[in-house]
């Protein structure tokens, strides 16, 4: 057939894309490699649109031991002679069209990043975006999703320990799904993702391939349209039994010595692995795609170079040691197949039955190689101004701050995710201490290591939406900030960017000042950026979704005798308010939802003031000051004060005596407060400690008084707080 810029427009190569395809091969690319060039040069991945910004952010330092997208996911030392490997990804575009599989396939995939550099993973969390729940629509893509990650990851059998889910009407068309893995490794025991070795074979272990997934990595390239779902086959089938077997199969042949480099068959499948390992060592591959194994029959070159065909690796071998790998993968009942060799020209050939169907130099198809690099315009929203006009005089202060908080806590972006997270296995594997121990961020064992992890995945999208810079920072803060309290010491950051299209330049904009919000935090907590993903084009017919920079950050407890929750301990208890309150209600679920503004800034957000705070926490908890700590965030204080005796059934008698406003002072969301328990002996210990501190009252045995006004017993509110979200599904109101 011939091949014309029309060609390579249909598939989603611009025409100068497809001269720079021109020049770099010195003709005109056959069929097959332009959908080679079609796959590595989408945004999914060659971050063309982004990488410009990526590279502002710390991407060294602290106690990384690899730099940033050195390899398949981040490391840092953890201490002990370990490392903990993590990273976070989107799986958006599939899941809008199949929220099943494509939640599914989201967790498998993010876990063969993990396994892949040698790591165990131990645990798993998510975050998720839908659009209003009272929709139908909503409540299948819900439904679908939790499904679907909760199928994988529990056939799997590696815990679900945390997430977030939040519901705004921007994400209806396009609901965001971000999974995100965590593992350990001993340190210098990790594989890499590189091709080295002249005459070493070219493996091919796990699943066969199938037609599922060609494509895949274009079609995250691009918006979600009417005829989004005639593009079905661009949406993987996972297999977690598979997938179990894989990870014991890899992580077993690693010790044979016998692996010169590995890496998972994810986006753009095998054109993707064996672009980027060969490009990353320096060499070429020649690869026989008719030894390929395949699901069925008579497919092409093409489809064989782009289908992401789950529970697949590529795996160089020292040659001469191809039987040690045979037999470790025959033991798992997995076919590992050898299609190739590492060849020193630095080109890909690709045969079929002994005829070449394509030859690109490896380094022209890969990020930092010569897929090409923009630099897109952008320009401030025009929606902006309403954000800076806002004045809080003009909303009228709630009188009955009861009635307000009734209504609140059955939002439910606030009320409990009881619903979700049951669905998921959470003790597999017995090192997941925060089921009855809550804390703000989830604490895992290491086992093996003498320490535990602390992690969590956050981003307040209203806030990025309403100021990015600032909201960039809030996301970095507050991932940061719950680590803290729940007595760890942040490490490190990978991040999830989920944004509308690139091409917009009001949506740039979004997201470069998120980007710089968060590099500037990150720097500020030392918390340096390992990685992650970018995914574009998350857009409605109305426009884009929320810019969402989903922040995945994890963090070391050295001891567990210093791990805290954030529960009330006993009655009697002193109730204490670490930080400054603010006459502030922006961007609160408050103001959104029950006040019904759509627009307004940030919450207030100082970066000195945060980690000041988050000093003065740490020091607190080694110093055995508190009992208990819980920051506060959406829905306010009062929401953090019902959220800290759910656990124990403890109440709390708390009044304030303030110039705020009442809603500001209750409801409002500002940054950089959190709300500790202790003793009355501590308390004066802290006061004079020198904290910014405010003593609001007791715990209690159960009841609940606010400013003197019985509120009744905290059983009662756990019942609305726990069932709102069944009530909206079953089609009642919350």
């Amino acid at each position: 057939m011939e091949i014309t810029a029309k060609t390579a427009q249909e598939l989603r190569l611009t025409e100068e894309e497809f001269e720079l395809i021109k020049e770099k091969l010195g003709r005109t690319p056959n069929f097959t490699e332009l959908c080679a060039f079609s796959g590595m040069w989408s945004e999914h991945c060659s971050y063309k649109n982004s990488i410009k910004w990526l590279k502002t952010l710390p991407r060294s330092g602290g106690k990384m031991l690899v730099a940033a997208g050195e390899e398949n996911a981040g490391l840092m030392d953890m201490g002990n002679g370990y490392g903990v490997v993590f990273k976070i990804e989107s799986h958006n575009h599939p899941s809008a069209i199949e929220p099943f599989q494509g939640a599914a396939t989201g967790v498998g995939g993010i876990q063969r990043d993990i396994f892949t550099m040698g790591a165990r993973p131990i645990a798993s969390l998510n975050s998720l975006r839908f659009g209003n729940l009272k929709d139908k629509k909503t409540q299948r893509l819900l439904a679908g999703v939790v499904h679907g990650i909760g199928h994988y990851g529990n056939c799997f059998g590696v815990p679900t320990v945390g997430g977030e889910v939040y519901f705004e009407d921007c994400y209806h068309t396009n609901p965001l799904v971000n999974a995100m893995s965590v593992g350990i490794v001993k340190v210098g025991k990790t594989i890499s993702a590189t091709a080295e070795g002249i005459g070493n074979p070219v493996f091919f272990v796990g699943s066969a391939t199938g037609k599922d997934g060609i494509g895949g990595a274009s079609f995250a390239s691009a918006n979600i349209t009417e005829e989004s779902t005639e593009e079905l086959p661009a949406v993987q089938v996972g297999d977690p039994f598979q997938e179990k077997k894989l990870l014991e199969a890899c992580l077993e042949v690693i010790e044979t010595g016998a692996v010169v480099g590995m890496q998972d068959m994810g986006a753009a499948g095998i054109i993707c692995s064996t672009a980027e390992m060969s490009a990353k060592g320096g060499v070429g591959m020649r690869i026989d795609l008719d030894k390929v194994p395949t699901r069925q029959q008579n497919m092409k070159a093409w489809e064989l170079l782009l289908s992401e065909s789950q529970e697949r690796m590529l795996i160089v071998v020292e040659k001469g040691k191809e039987a040690a790998v045979l037999k470790v993968f025959e033991k798992w009942d997995l076919s590992a197949s050898n299609i190739g060799e590492v060849t020193g020209d630095g080109l890909l050939k690709f045969y079929m039955h002994g005829d070449l169907e394509a030859e690109i130099p490896a380094y022209e198809l890969v990020l930092g190689g010569g897929a090409p690099v923009y630099e897109r315009p952008y320009i401030e929203q025009k929606y902006l101004a309403e954000v800076a006009g806002f004045d809080i005089s003009s909303i009228e202060e709630a009188k009955d701050l009861k009635s307000v908080t009734e209504q609140l806590i059955q939002i439910p972006n606030i009320a409990s995710k009881r619903w979700v997270y049951t669905q998921y296995d959470s003790m597999v594997g017995a090192a997941n201490t925060s089921t009855n121990q809550p804390s703000d961020a989830a604490v895992i064992l290491a086992k093996g290591t003498g320490k535990a992890l602390a992690m969590t995945v956050d981003c307040n999208s209203r806030y990025v939406h309403a100021d990015p810079y600032k909201g960039g920072m809030i996301a970095v803060a507050e991932a940061a900030r719950n680590i803290v309290c729940s007595g760890g010491e942040p490490l490190g950051v990978t991040n999830c960017l989920n944004f509308g299209n690139p091409y917009d330049p009001e949506v740039y904009y979004q997201f470069v000042k998120a980007v710089t919000g968060m590099g500037d935090a990150c720097r500020r907590f030392n918390t340096p950026v390992t990685g992650g993903n970018v995914s574009f084009y998350n857009q409605n017919p109305e426009g884009p979704v929320y810019p969402t920079p989903t922040i995945g950050m994890v963090g070391v407890i050295e001891d567990l005798e210093n791990r805290m929750t954030m529960d009330y301990k006993a009655a009697g208890d002193v109730i204490l308010l670490i930080g400054t309150p603010k006459n502030d209600i922006g961007s609160s679920e408050y103001l959104h939802k029950i006040k019904g503004v759509e627009l307004s800034p940030a919450p207030v957000f100082e970066l000195e003031e945060e980690f000041a705070l988050q000093q003065k926490i740490a020091g607190f908890i080694k110093d055995k000051l508190i009992k208990s700590a819980h920051d506060i965030s959406e829905g306010g204080l009062i929401v953090t004060l019902l959220e800290k005796g759910f656990h124990r059934n403890l109440g709390f008698d708390v009044s304030a005596t303030t110039s705020l406003r009442s809603d500001a002072f209750w409801f409002g969301e500002a940054q950089s407060r959190v709300v500790v328990t202790c003793s009355k002996e501590q308390a004066e210990q802290i006061k004079a400690g020198g904290a910014t501190v405010m003593v609001l009252g007791t715990v209690t045995a159960g009841e609940i008084k606010v400013n003197g006004q019985d509120w009744g017993n905290i059983k009662d509110w756990k019942v609305q707080y726990d069932t709102a979200i069944e009530k909206l599904l079953s089609g009642g109101d919350a």
